[in-house]
C-alpha cells in the first residue's frame, strides 16, 4: 500500500511539473539570418536622447527601467553575453509600450438554479424539486483591454542596423510591472537569443 501511494505521489509532481513548466510567458523573435551570432558576445547599453531643460534625461519610473535594466543583463550574463564600455560586438535597447485595444468576448451563460415546492396530495406533504443550472448561450460583446509589450532590440555595432529583436506580450493587471513579471518577461525573450 505504501508503495503505491508513493508511486502515485510521484506521478502526481511529474504531473504538477509539466504542467506548470508548459505555463510560461512566451516570447516572439524576429533576426536576420545572414549574421552569426557565435561571434558576438559583447553589449552595451544605448544612451536615450530625450533631455529635459536641466540636461536630464526624463524618466517617469525609474525603478521599473532600472529593474529590466538589471534583469536583461543577469539573464545575458547567464547566457555567456558580457557588457562592456568600449567596442561592443552589439548595442541594446528595450522599450516598453503599453496599448488600450478592444477584445471580442464570448461567455457563456447560465440559468439560476432553482428550487420549486409543490404539493403531493397523496403524501399530504410539500415536496422540493430541484432545477440544476442549464447552458442558455453565450453573451457576445466587447471589453477594453490595455495590453504592454517589452522589446528587447539588439543593433549592430558596426553599421547600427537591427540584428535581433524579441518581444513578449501580456495584459497589465496592475498600474506597475511586478519583480517577478519583469523576470518572466526577460527570461522568456533572452531565452530565445541562445
Amino acid at each position: 500500500m505504501k508503495k503505491i501511494q508513493w508511486l502515485l505521489g510521484v506521478l502526481l509532481s511529474v504531473f504538477l511539473v509539466f504542467l506548470f513548466c508548459g505555463c510560461g510567458t512566451s516570447a516572439y523573435v524576429q533576426k536576420d539570418n545572414t549574421v552569426d551570432f557565435s561571434k558576438l558576445k559583447t553589449y552595451a547599453w544605448v544612451g536615450g536622447t530625450q533631455k529635459d531643460s536641466l540636461g536630464r534625461k526624463p524618466d517617469k519610473n525609474d525603478l521599473v527601467n532600472r529593474k529590466i535594466k538589471q534583469s536583461i543583463t543577469k539573464n545575458m550574463k547567464q547566457n555567456g553575453w558580457r557588457e562592456v564600455s568600449v567596442n561592443p560586438d552589439v548595442w541594446l535597447v528595450y522599450d516598453m509600450d503599453i496599448q488600450r485595444e478592444k477584445r471580442r468576448v464570448n461567455d457563456p451563460v447560465y440559468s439560476y438554479p432553482t428550487t420549486r415546492w409543490f404539493y403531493n396530495p397523496y403524501s399530504r406533504r410539500f415536496v422540493p424539486v430541484y432545477y440544476p443550472s442549464r447552458f442558455l448561450g453565450y453573451r457576445e460583446g466587447t471589453e477594453s483591454v490595455r495590453e504592454r509589450t517589452l522589446t528587447l532590440t539588439m543593433l549592430d555595432a558596426d553599421n547600427n542596423k537591427t540584428i535581433w529583436q524579441g518581444w513578449v506580450s501580456s495584459d497589465i493587471n496592475g498600474r506597475h510591472m511586478s519583480d517577478r513579471e519583469i523576470d518572466e518577461s526577460v527570461k522568456a525573450i533572452v531565452k530565445k537569443l541562445g
